[in-house]
């Protein structure tokens, strides 16, 4: 079942996950495919562990590490997110510099 989710609110989780699971895939954000396997990667328990670590502390949703396995990719993962209510903080430019 695919949740609604407007746009709006999904693009800057798209921002989001794919800036922390560069770092835990040791990977440019720009070589993240939001359509690819997150395990194509080489994503492991480790790094799926500290995803829902980051999930939790960022937006306060609690979840399982097999909530990663269950939504396989950064699509899946953001429709998810969104739908529970995940909203980054908010990324503002001033005098052309992001601040958030």
């Amino acid at each position: 079942m695919t949740l609604p989710v407007s746009p709006r609110n999904a693009a800057p989780l798209y921002g989001w996950l794919i800036e922390r699971l560069s770092v835990y895939l040791g990977r440019h954000p720009d070589s993240i495919d939001a359509s690819v396997p997150l395990a194509e990667y080489g994503l492991d328990s480790v790094g799926a562990l500290s995803l829902c670590g980051d999930v939790e502390d960022d937006f306060a949703i609690p979840l399982e590490p097999a909530w990663v396995w269950d939504h396989s990719t950064v699509h899946d993962l953001v429709v998810h997110l969104a739908a529970r209510g995940a909203r980054p903080a908010a990324v503002v430019e001033v005098g052309g510099y992001e601040v958030g």
